[in-house]
């Protein structure tokens, strides 16, 4: 479907404005589309049904905009990787993605404020600019050896499936400042 990407993890210091990301082919298929004009729950027919979409002036389906609004933020965050956290996705659509078509999306590193990195992103395709927009995610900060954080917390002893308690979790990373990882705690 596009070209595939190795995962990587960029801390905010190598984040640098002026910096282009590497593009990003995306095939358009009709999978595509409908698969996901239906999990992003938009049943317009101009997104599944080609001969209506031919009747409303389309010469066919097309992307959603949910779809285009998640391979925006899906670029950036491959490129910055997994500990990338999305703050802002903001777009404007242009010419549509229609199915045999190939978008190419690029990005530019725009502004790097502490922890906070700012893209901009263009999405081409063969008749046209289909997305243009911005996107702000966090980035893990980075730490020299191996850092170590406690966070504190209360939760439920799931062990023995009844009591409460309070507790220490000792998280540790390598390289990267384990306190500007998100942490997520169940309840």
């Amino acid at each position: 479907m596009d070209t595939p990407r190795t995962p990587v993890v960029i801390p905010c210091a190598a984040a640098v404005a002026g910096t282009r990301l590497p593009p990003l082919r995306i095939e358009i298929t009709c999978t595509l589309i409908v698969a996901a004009a239906i999990a992003s729950r938009d049943y317009q027919d101009v997104h599944h049904d080609a001969e209506l979409a031919r009747r409303k002036g389309s010469p066919d389906i097309f992307m959603n905009i949910l779809t285009t609004n998640g391979l925006v933020g899906r670029y950036v965050t491959d490129h910055f990787g997994p500990y990338a956290v999305l703050r802002r996705v903001a777009i404007r659509l242009g010419a549509p993605n229609h199915p045999g078509d190939t978008m190419v999306l690029t990005g530019t590193v725009e502004e790097v404020d502490g922890d906070t990195v700012t893209v901009r992103v263009v999405g081409e395709n063969g008749i046209g600019r289909h997305v243009t927009g911005t996107v702000t995610v966090v980035l893990p900060g980075t730490d020299e050896g191996t850092d170590t954080d406690t966070i504190t917390g209360t939760g439920t002893d799931t062990d023995m499936g009844t009591g409460t308690g309070t507790g220490t979790d000792t998280v540790t990373g390598t390289g990267l400042d384990s306190a500007n990882l998100p942490v997520r705690r169940p309840g």
